[in-house]
């Protein structure tokens, strides 16, 4: 099969310029999927990040439903296979219990993102139902980070954090309950923005009050490209419980500027959790580079309740998870997860969270809103928030310990382990505010480490306005302009 470019000559294309191409004639959209399909079964033998390819999207954009006149112009684009449904296809949320299961349905977002242009060809991997750190079930796959396949990507965005790094595609769907964008970008290179509350809806089946901490957005390479994500597929369906905002102008202009001088407090002693010695010495690499950039930086902490928060955050998952795991049994006629079928940490999550009572939630949301104000309060006197985008490493594949096939019989102390290592992300969906995994570090493993930055509620432009600014600032080198071992152009 010809393809329209060479592989390197792809992997310099980000989803903005691939764009442009189209509308200037000089590549079709049918051509883009054959390429993206092609890098993915190029790459994908050594990652496993991909669960199927749409052979009747790669062949047919249009009749997969994408507006080719839409921003993105035909872009290929990988779903997550946890989220947003897309009717008649399959989404089987990483677990043995949902295989074969088929969506009735579009969701909401599903249809902002063929009108935004994206041809969505494909599914990526996830851990089951998104509750753990990385995709590693050897009974349904282990998928494996591009610059180093000894090491996980992260989770649950794994699948696309590896096969966006790995160049086959320049842009893909991911989730973020507690740092499921973000962590996996940061241990694999690439761009991940957790939106503040009521950009994306998550209709039909929930929205942004009722799931609390879960946010949907994408993996990118350029920050460009997530700005034009945002503003094509953002706003809220019929019937939403909470008014879903609009930006002054479109994210796309604002990044052209740079942001005024910024306080930008750094800080990574949250509560009893640590970043190892390294992690702090690339954090401080990165402030020193944001304070040429003309900005102030110092270290500063919001005076919160830290161990209550992450408390609240683990009755929360809990809580959610249980009645997950509840709806989909339930929909196949079942009383309890099959132990043959669901991961034990799972089952042990549904057991300790269905009966969870109002009295319980309503103390989790009164922590809840005791930390949104605390961190309120100080993104009042400072306008960003660094820290490692992790406390510790990326694992190497089959450490288990943070997996849902762990054999840890304490969901509460799976839950408090979690947190020692992914201590930064979660405390931002639990305020709703936007945070940004940007690859500035390196890890002693090789391995890329992002460094995250937060801001106030609906901050998410001056996010990306910093994050243009550094952009610019380094040449568009992210990564020091590095690519992974496992790569389309390798």
């Amino acid at each position: 099969m010809t393809l329209a470019m060479s592989w390197d000559e792809w992997a310099r294309h980000d989803a903005t310029a691939l764009a442009g191409r189209v509308r200037a004639g000089e590549v079709t959209p049918a051509e883009l999927a054959a390429q993206a399909a092609a890098g993915i079964a190029r790459v994908d033998p050594a990652l496993s990040a991909v669960v199927e390819v749409f052979a009747d999207a790669v062949a047919d954009p249009r009749g997969n439903g994408t507006d080719t006149d839409g921003p993105f112009a035909g872009v290929p684009y990988l779903m997550k296979d946890l989220g947003p449904t897309l009717k008649g296809r399959l989404q089987e949320m990483g677990s043995r219990l949902m295989r074969g299961n088929r969506a009735p349905a579009d969701s909401f977002l599903a249809g902002r993102i063929r009108a935004a242009g994206l041809n969505i060809i494909g599914r990526s991997t996830t851990p089951e139902f998104g509750c753990c750190s990385s995709a590693e079930n050897p009974a349904v796959y282990v998928t494996r980070n591009p610059w180093h396949t000894g090491y996980t990507t992260n989770g649950s965005s794994a699948g696309t954090a590896a096969i966006v790094s790995a160049g086959a595609l320049p842009i893909s769907h991911a989730t973020d309950g507690g740092g499921s964008i973000r962590i996996p970008a940061g241990a694999t290179g690439n761009i991940g923005l957790k939106p503040s509350r009521g950009v994306f809806s998550i209709a039909p089946h929930a929205s942004d009050l009722t799931g609390l901490v879960s946010i949907q957005g994408c993996h990118t390479r350029t920050v460009r490209d997530t700005a034009a994500f945002v503003d094509a597929c953002r706003g809220g369906a019929p019937g939403e419980f909470m008014p879903y905002w609009t930006a002054p102008e479109p994210y796309a202009e604002l990044i052209r500027r740079d942001p005024p001088p910024l306080r930008i407090a750094l800080s990574h002693a949250w509560g009893e959790y640590r970043a190892v010695p390294h992690f702090v010495a690339e954090l401080e690499r990165a402030g020193r580079l944001l304070e040429s950039l003309g900005h102030q930086v110092d270290w500063a902490l919001p005076e919160v309740d830290f161990p209550a928060a992450f408390a609240a955050q683990t009755t929360c998952y809990i809580s959610n998870f249980a009645q997950t795991v509840n709806n989909l049994i339930g929909a196949l006629g079942l009383e309890r997860p099959p132990a043959d079928l669901v991961e034990p940490v799972n089952i042990r999550i549904w057991e300790a969270g269905l009966h969870t009572s109002y009295t319980e939630r309503a103390r989790m949301q009164a922590v809840f809103n005791a930390t949104s104000r605390g961190f309120g309060e100080f993104l009042e006197r400072w306008d960003i928030i660094l820290t490692p985008v992790t406390a510790l490493p990326t694992p190497v594949i089959g450490t288990t310990e943070y997996l849902t096939i762990s054999d840890n019989p304490d969901v509460h102390d799976w839950f408090a382990n979690l947190w020692r290592n992914f201590a930064y992300t979660p405390l931002s969906n639990l305020c709703g505010i936007p945070a940004i995994s940007l690859p500035l570090g390196w890890q002693e493993s090789g391995l890329p480490l992002g460094i995250q930055a937060q801001a106030r509620q609906a901050g998410d432009g001056l996010l990306l306005q910093l994050a243009a600014q550094v952009e610019r600032a380094i040449g568009g080198a992210w990564n020091d302009g590095r690519r992974p071992g496992v790569h389309v152009a390798a």
